[in-house]
């Protein structure tokens, strides 16, 4: 009976699930599938801040997610040019829609602009993925995440940590929740299929004798020098650890290389943007993670697969702290010194992001109101 309620509950919930690049669509894929599982038809909003087929169309297809319902194909360009064209199309749409909810996930433009679209019409807003900091005020990033903290009205932090820092920035207990991060939902959902699709074989490689490495951050890529580092960095790794790089590049990054004219080695392989599915078949079966991105430390901390980071700092120090990644920069000495401590070390960290069910506690706290 109490099963039976919750649905009728949820159900009766319209709620909106935002999306607007690659991550966000992983991590939403959790969120829109429970819904569906207890009666309820969310409506997808996709900003198309990622806007290829590669970038975006073949995630919801690979995850079996619907179409959205709306995209506003806001595209690429300057950041404030990005950020008014989401608040503005978000806004049109919100005020049509009239959603009691609108979720929110990470810290991208796309949330940011979704966040303060969805409060200037009077809709709550729940933020997905919480309470992390990098404390580098330098990175978009983090200014996204803490102006979305402190518009939404519900903060659904991954991890105590995240919830504690909530509570240092002075955010009242009922208004956060600690819910796991659904990655790890999706993770621990789709895992098997990623292994299933040939996908070693594909890429003429064997398990645990391969490097898979990405890097896109606009502080690594926009700074010669560092790119510079990261790039002999990679090339040091491969031939230290004496295994092909397997790197996965944004189309951002490849543009940057060819307007710097450097190139890779031979034995740093260039792939394309992969598809979900093989990407993390990919990364399941890696020796190593190197990379600049946040959520790919956490992926790696869930699957592990030993990671270095390419930054000098990072909003998942919990993986640092359970032993799974180690902070390099972009010095190449420094990579390849940490990539080959990181090789060697056990897989038997407890990983701290979640049990897989993130969006089951997401619905039900929204059930509730969390307490408002």
């Amino acid at each position: 009976m109490a099963s039976s309620s919750l649905r009728s509950e949820t159900s009766a919930i319209k709620l909106a699930i935002v999306v607007g690049t690659r991550p966000e669509i992983v991590k939403m894929a959790p969120l829109i599938r429970v819904a569906n599982a207890r009666g309820m038809r969310p409506l997808v909003a996709h900003t198309g801040q990622h806007y290829s087929f590669e970038m975006d169309a073949v995630f919801f297809h690979e995850l079996g997610l619907p179409e959205a319902d709306v995209n506003l194909e806001v595209g690429s360009g300057p950041a404030a040019g990005q950020l008014a064209a989401i608040v503005e199309g978000m806004g049109t749409w919100v005020e049509r829609e009239k959603p009691d909810w609108v979720l929110v996930e990470g810290d991208t433009n796309s949330v940011l602009g979704a966040a303060l679209a969805a409060h200037k019409s009077g809709v709550r807003v729940g933020h997905v993925e919480a309470g992390l900091r990098s404390f580098d005020r330098g990175m978009p990033e983090e200014l996204n995440r803490i102006l979305t903290d402190h518009i939404a009205d519900l903060l659904f932090a991954p991890t105590e940590r995240a919830a504690a820092q909530l509570a240092s920035e002075g955010f009242a207990d009922g208004k956060v929740q600690v819910t796991g991060n659904t990655v790890v939902d999706e993770l621990l959902f789709q895992r098997e299929r990623g292994l299933a699709n040939g996908v070693l074989e594909k890429h003429g490689a064997s398990p645990r004798r391969y490097i898979l490495a990405t890097f896109h951050r606009a502080e690594n890529t926009d700074d010669v020098s560092r790119l510079r580092g990261i790039v002999d960095g990679l090339a040091g790794s491969a031939a230290r650890l004496g295994m092909p790089v397997f790197c996965a590049l944004h189309p951002r990054t490849r543009a940057r290389l060819r307007e710097l004219c450097l190139t890779l080695p031979e034995d740093v392989r260039v792939l394309p943007p992969l598809p979900y599915l093989e990407f993390l078949g990919l990364h399941a079966e890696a020796a190593l993670m190197l990379t600049d991105s946040g959520g790919l430390q956490e992926e790696a901390c869930v699957l592990r697969v030993p990671c270095v980071t390419m930054r000098d700092n990072t909003e998942r120090p919990e993986s640092l702290e359970v032993g799974a990644n180690r902070l390099a920069g972009a010095d190449a000495a420094r990579i390849v010194e940490a990539a080959a401590a990181m090789s060697s070390v056990p897989r038997d960290w407890k990983q701290p992001f979640g049990d897989g069910r993130a969006a089951e506690r997401i619905l039900d706290s929204l059930v509730s109101g969390g307490g408002l």
